[in-house]
């Protein structure tokens, strides 16, 4: 149990982090953020979990809402599996956690 909450912490992570770096990057570009590669990759990245979104939030959510509601449900996923492993962590011993 410890392995997937684990697990699951880390996917939500690498997600918030893509989200982010694919947020500020369109930032920083501005209107040529199609054509850089980092971004494209980024975007690649993040596709299954806004498609995720897609398939969780009511239809009245907006296509271009969809990134935010993305972020928005892997943080929730991020802070419900971090609390669930600290919980293991604090049955089980907390030396046996790291």
């Amino acid at each position: 149990m410890l392995l997937l909450a684990s697990s699951l912490k880390l996917i939500a992570e690498i997600a918030l982090l893509a989200m982010a770096g694919q947020w500020l990057l369109g930032l920083l570009v501005g209107q040529g953020r199609d054509g850089n590669f980092i971004y494209r990759l980024l975007q690649v990245l993040t596709q299954p979990f806004v498609k995720l979104a897609r398939i969780v939030s009511p239809r009245v959510v907006l296509e271009r809402h969809l990134p935010l509601a993305a972020f928005l449900l892997m943080l929730g996923v991020w802070l419900l599996a971090t609390a669930v492993k600290i919980q293991l962590c604090l049955q089980i011993g907390v030396r046996l956690c790291r």
